[in-house]
């Protein structure tokens, strides 16, 4: 379990990153064991093998040159070596082996020294490097040295070179050649993912389609789909609230009528009263549905819209003030942005002797504060006043215009627009209504 947790960990967490990872490991594996069982094999046995037949010519040309090392034998004897044995031979009369220096100890000079161990019955010092490409032995026979030069080839394959830049050529070959093909794949994923993001934030996406995979195309297809279907639905429903909304103004009207021809008494009085809060409801529901019925996206200034949403609160407030640090840029519906904006301020200026609007952005998302020092309202019940026509204060005049969907619209807008409006406990005292919308 803890180990299935760290390799989750140290797992990437990008599909691009994890595909690499599964194409890299297997090829990294396959390789690593390649690579081992050509040195335990091949290399291993050919290096054994070319080494006890270099020992073995070595020990046939000491005891040749022991017997007897006069120069014209020698002479003729080295001949014979260089044609047959592709060796050269010198003997040198009355010298001795040089004191054993630190020298590199590669697998080829254990190899070799093993091999001449077994082979030769003289004390000798091997030389890797000789001269250009050639290999030194010095033995020491008892009248003096016996330096024999054999060539790398005798002792060195080429093979290995070769086995390893292939291996190596070809994984980084295949390797490139895999990264361009899963750069292919993964990029109608990111699109889809940048596709289904912009859906939600109520962006449209010009020049979607679904390409790709199949697997790919039915998620695209499906994203399509979804899409559609909910712009029909939210069309709707801005359809059927504005028609019944409209519908309902003229039975209002004819109630008002009656009302004015009739004498004014308690009961009239609080007729007019219901017919002037139903009213309210109407306006607030075609204000509602004229800010969602096809208005387009477009990039906004939301520093301005907001200093025009806080002029208007001013009427309310004069103390409303706006605090923002720099522009700030947004893709958004305007006037339904606006209406939501305006919801805000104005409960804030409505509720609180002092309001404060603040605008910041970070990275991803913009913040737009709506603070004031009201009363509140209490923890328990901040999501309630998003439901359609709940107010907390059930005693207040209804004639103020607020029937109960200021919050509602707000945060139906906000979400609209990928985002959404929470309620929480503001620095001055009383509610803080927080605004953040996706960049």
């Amino acid at each position: 379990m803890i180990g299935a947790k760290l390799l989750k960990r140290m797992m990437p967490r990008t599909l691009f990153a994890r595909t690499l990872v599964i194409i890299v490991t297997p090829v990294i594996l396959a390789q690593s064991l390649a690579l081992f069982v050509f040195f335990d094999r091949h290399w291993s046995t050919m290096t054994h093998r070319l080494s006890y037949a270099l020992a073995g010519d070595v020990g046939i040309v000491t005891e040749i040159v022991q017997a007897d090392h006069s120069p014209a034998r020698v002479k003729k004897l080295a001949e014979r070596v260089q044609r047959h044995m592709d060796l050269s031979i010198e003997f040198l009369p009355g010298k001795k082996l040089p004191e054993k220096g630190p020298e590199w100890s590669g697998p080829v000079r254990v190899y070799l020294e093993r091999a001449l161990d077994d082979r030769l019955q003289y004390p000798y010092r091997v030389k890797m490097k000789a001269g250009p490409e050639q290999i030194g032995i010095d033995v020491a026979l008892p009248d003096g040295v016996l330096a024999i030069r054999s060539p790398e080839s005798r002792i060195y394959t080429p093979t290995t070179e070769i086995f390893i830049g292939w291996m190596i050529g070809s994984s980084i070959l295949l390797s490139v050649i895999a990264l361009v093909f899963m750069r292919n794949q993964i990029r109608p994923i990111r699109r889809l993912a940048s596709a289904a993001g912009e859906f939600g934030k109520g962006r449209d996406v010009s020049g979607f389609k679904p390409e790709g995979a199949i697997e790919v195309r039915q998620a695209a297809t499906a994203l399509l789909v979804m899409r559609d279907r909910l712009r029909r639905q939210i069309t709707q429903r801005t359809t059927m609230l504005a028609g019944v909304s409209h519908d309902l103004r003229t039975p209002l009207t004819r109630m008002k009528l009656q009302l004015a021809l009739m004498p004014e008494n308690a009961a009239s009085i609080e007729l007019k009263m219901d017919i002037a809060e139903m009213e309210s409801m109407v306006e607030a529901y075609l204000a509602f549905a004229r800010g969602e019925e096809g208005e387009a996206v477009e990039h906004v200034e939301l520093i301005p819209l907001l200093q025009e949403v806080v002029a208007g609160a001013r009427r309310l407030n004069p103390t409303v003030t706006l605090q923002a640090d720099r522009p700030i840029l947004l893709p958004m519906r305007r006037q339904a942005m606006k209406r939501c904006l305006a919801n805000l301020v104005n409960n804030a200026a409505r509720y609180g002797t002092q309001a404060v609007v603040t605008a910041t952005q970070s990275d991803r998302i913009v913040n737009v504060y709506v603070d004031d020092d009201g009363p509140g309202i209490p923890t328990e019940q901040r999501e309630d006043v998003f439901r359609p026509f709940v107010r907390l204060d059930e005693a207040r005049d209804t004639t103020s215009g607020s029937v109960g969907l200021g919050l509602t619209i707000a945060r139906d807008i906000a979400r609209l627009h990928g985002g959404d409006v929470m309620l929480s406990k503001s620095p001055l005292g009383g509610l803080r209504a927080n605004l953040w919308l996706p960049v």
